[in-house]
């Protein structure tokens, strides 16, 4: 049985530090890698044989060493990505670069047969388009607000005079500026008066909006669920685009059937954790009351009042299968 556990993030991660922090305190061995650190800080040595047919070799930073059969989990957070490490070669060079890398050294870090990922990066891109999460919340029998994606300003007007008021939103977050900056774009409600012919240029998320008294977001680790309902001081339609640090938070209980949706949710995209966003539109009690948002199965959870019991379920997972030291046994770090 392996005994380290490993994790692919950027050096300044608040979030992988609270796992990191409860590993440590189980005495773990842990090793924190970012794959876009390849080069003087990153080297590696995988080898493949007739007679040995799992990767073997050593991954080495400036301060860990591991061999990679001894790696019984994989925390796959948010590594910084290869085009930091290759922006400063031309574009042809960058490309290839990061290519190689990506299919090199991250092929043979998700390909570590004995080890748990959480979350395996294949199954969080599987995840992550969000018209495959609305269609999956509504086959599992989750209520999920009447949603148009389209690119046609008719359609779109003739969506909002049949639900009235209609929010838009986003599918993916702003990119990174030249300067290297990064952004929102909130949702927000829009005046079907605006729709004009812009609206060919790209595909667009229209929902009706859900006359929600608060929302919630659900954390669930393996079989844990810590669930946090937020309330904003002006009601706003979206409560991350203002002061965080004057929401409203308060422990809410999961009505058993939306609980058993979401566990059925997460293994049906071959998921260990995910953050669920739903609106509120009574006191919870009632199934009904819960609208199905959006799932990010790598979101963030750092900054949630329980913060420390939920890095206390993921190095639960994560330690699952390390094996513990005992005389005799060599540094694994």
């Amino acid at each position: 049985m392996a005994s380290t556990v490993l994790v692919v993030t950027a050096l300044e991660d608040v979030t992988a530090d609270l796992v990191i922090h409860a590993l440590n305190e189980r005495e773990v061995p842990v090793v924190r890698v970012d794959p876009a650190h390849i080069g003087a800080d990153l080297a590696f040595g995988f080898r493949l044989g007739e007679d040995d047919p799992v990767w073997a070799g050593r991954l080495t930073t400036p301060s860990r060493e591991v061999d990679v059969r001894e790696v019984a989990a994989v925390y796959y957070r948010r590594p910084t990505p290869y085009t930091a490490r290759f922006g400063h070669l031309p574009r042809q060079q960058q490309v290839f670069c990061e290519a190689e890398a990506r299919h090199g050294l991250g092929g043979v870090l998700n390909a570590l047969r004995m080890a748990t990922y959480v979350n395996h990066p294949h199954a969080v891109a599987r995840a992550d388009f969000k018209p495959a999460q609305l269609q999956r919340f509504a086959v599992l029998g989750l209520r999920v607000p009447p949603t148009l994606i389209t690119n046609d300003a008719d359609t779109a007007r003739k969506f909002a005079a049949d639900h009235g008021r209609v929010v838009c939103k986003t599918f993916r977050g702003l990119p990174r500026s030249e300067d290297g900056h990064t952004g929102a774009i909130w949702t927000q409600r829009v005046d079907p008066d605006s729709f004009d012919e812009s609206l060919t240029v790209t595909a667009h998320l229209f929902q009706a909006e859900v006359p929600k008294r608060a929302d919630v977001r659900i954390t669930v680790v393996g079989h844990r669920v810590f669930a946090q309902q937020i309330i904003t001081p002006d009601r706003a339609l979206d409560w991350r685009r203002g002061d965080w640090d004057e929401l409203s938070h308060s422990s809410i209980a999961v009505p058993a059937p939306i609980e058993a949706a979401l566990h059925a949710y997460l293994e049906s995209f071959g998921l260990v954790f995910g953050c669920f966003d739903f609106a509120l539109t009574g006191d919870g009690d009632d199934p009904d009351d819960w609208w199905a948002i959006e799932c990010n199965p790598n979101g963030q959870w750092g900054w949630l009042p329980e913060a420390a019991h939920i890095a206390e379920a993921f190095a639960d997972i994560l330690s699952n299968n390390v094996r513990k030291e005992t005389p005799g046994d060599g540094d694994a770090r």
